[in-house]
């Protein structure tokens, strides 16, 4: 791609997915937006307006970057992503092409690891059903009962080893529990023992918490057979993407004690959750909310924002993801 800055050129930039003031409010009138909300909306965008977009901020994982959708844009240099994870975009396309795609890595990184932390203790020691039980009133009758689950007598599986992943391990092992992962490659200077096979780490732990990329090379991993070895006093926590597990196998697997308990902040087929995961008293369920927090969210608005501004500006983006690595224009 030829170099240059945004010194006097309009610069054309689709702004896809649901309206953030950060993103809306963030370019200068070198910039021209335009803005569309929903799959629908982005019908809208006439095939003279598309060739003239050289930008794209995707705002919210709930639109995509598929391959018909970047092909409407010939003139497509780049797409922010809203998100660390990106398997909503078709980042091998984005390759093929020419199109570097970011994400918006470390500004969530802590506050997503927290979320881990407080959704692995909420599922073991019972939150939920204790808040119900003090609100029914009977509390003032008999003692809750002691729960089952313990992080005291854990040995905690990490799928997936990154920033997150990381950041979670540090967690734990503040809190003196030990822990193990499982990864397609070793993590350069990650202590923790490696397991090369899903199935034998699920076998030696009894926890799992899932932190790994969505996608193809993901989907259903853990499936019946990683929950039979994981066993009876297994416990799944999900701050990854929903189509990692294969949710009717797990709810299979919570219904028939194979595993004990599970929290989830991510589903198949979000927003929609299944009535016999609602219905369930051994799992906690949030409504993907890993990152959202005001500050963290801010941030990573902003990222979205930036990662445009300085491709234009000819320093080069400054998160691409690992398909469509790129130094500048």
């Amino acid at each position: 791609m030829a170099g240059g800055n945004i010194s006097s050129e309009k610069i054309d930039l689709l702004i896809y997915g649901p309206s953030k003031p950060i993103v809306d409010n963030g370019f200068s009138d070198q910039f021209v937006l335009h803005s569309f909300e929903t799959v629908a909306d982005l019908e809208r965008l006439t095939p003279a307006a598309a060739e003239k977009i050289r930008g794209a901020a995707i705002t919210y994982n709930s639109v995509g970057g598929d391959s018909k959708t970047l092909a409407r844009f010939p003139k497509l240099e780049i797409v922010s992503s809203f998100g660390v994870g990106y398997d909503h975009v078709d980042a091998n396309y984005a390759r093929d092409h020419n199109i570097v795609v970011t994400n918006t890595p470390d500004v969530l990184t802590e506050e997503v690891a927290d979320i881990a932390m407080g959704l692995l203790i909420a599922t073991l020691r019972e939150f939920i059903k204790a808040d119900r039980y003090l609100r029914s009133g009977l509390w003032t009758t008999q003692n809750f009962p002691l729960s089952v689950g313990s992080l005291r007598d854990r040995k905690i599986g990490m799928v997936g080893m990154g920033r997150i992943g990381q950041a979670i391990g540090r967690r734990l092992e503040a809190s003196r529990v030990p822990v193990v992962y499982h990864s397609r490659n070793p993590a350069p200077g990650v202590s923790y023992r490696h397991y090369p096979d899903l199935i034998e780490m699920a076998k030696a732990v009894d926890t799992l918490i899932l932190i790994l990329p969505g996608g193809a090379s993901t989907a259903k991993m853990i499936n019946t057979d990683v929950m039979k070895a994981l066993g009876p006093r297994g416990v799944i926590i999900n701050v990854a993407r929903g189509s990692v597990i294969d949710e009717p196998a797990l709810i299979a697997a919570l219904k028939s004690g194979t595993i004990l308990a599970a929290g989830l902040d991510v589903f198949a087929n979000e927003p929609a959750v299944p009535e016999e995961l609602r219905a369930m008293q051994n799992v906690v369920l949030l409504p993907h909310i890993g990152s959202a927090s005001v500050v963290t969210r801010n941030a990573m608005d902003q990222l979205v924002v930036d990662n445009l501004k300085t491709w234009f500006a000819g320093k080069g983006p400054l998160t691409p993801v690992a398909e469509t690595p790129a130094k500048g224009r």
